[in-house]
């Protein structure tokens, strides 16, 4: 594999996924507008990973582009990123003891070639006391739903029914296949 793979995230998550995944790459962070007014969650996190993806390819077109979006929805509603300490203290006091869904949209664009995928999870949330929720209160304010699986010391999440790496950002048997059409393999 000759060409060069750029991440178009500045995601700590996603870096460590893919170098684990034995893929060198470069980081380029999009510095997309994540505004949109699309409300169907497989959508939201398609379109979001492709205007990210589309703005780092435009300036590295000889480079091959992995950019991904991921949201939380419950009961129909998605929950991004919270904009602040008060925000994120709600999103996790709704998320206690809930049942929700994680989307993550991912776009692999090199040249002319795009693929333009999704995958969903399904998560089981323990219900904590409010002093256990008080130690999540703002810690992961960069996060969809304002938690992190991958954080052993959180101890929030009950089960994952589905991909383990949609739920961190990054769903590993999609992208593996997917990442295969452009002769590029994961471990």
């Amino acid at each position: 594999m000759h060409k060069e793979i750029i991440l178009a995230s500045a995601s700590p998550r996603r870096i460590t996924l893919l170098k684990e995944w034995g893929l060198s790459f470069g980081v380029v962070p999009s510095g997309f507008d994540e505004k949109t007014n699309l409300i169907k969650p497989s959508y939201l996190v398609k379109n979001l990973a492709y205007q990210k993806g589309l703005f780092v390819a435009d300036k590295y077109p000889n480079s091959l582009i992995i950019s991904a979006d991921t949201i939380v929805v419950l009961n129909g509603r998605i929950i991004g990123k919270p904009k602040d300490k008060k925000e994120s203290k709600d999103i996790v006091r709704e998320l206690n003891g809930s049942k929700h869904k994680v989307y993550t949209g991912v776009t692999l664009i090199y040249k002319d070639k795009k693929s333009i995928f999704y995958d969903v999870a399904h998560v089981k949330m323990k219900k904590l006391s409010e002093p256990e929720l008080k130690q999540l209160f703002g810690k992961h304010m960069d996060k969809a739903g304002s938690y992190a699986v991958q954080d052993s010391g959180d101890n929030f999440v009950d089960k994952i029914y589905g991909d383990y790496y949609t739920v961190v950002g990054l769903p590993y048997i999609k992208l593996k296949k997917e990442l295969k059409k452009f002769n590029v393999h994961l471990l």
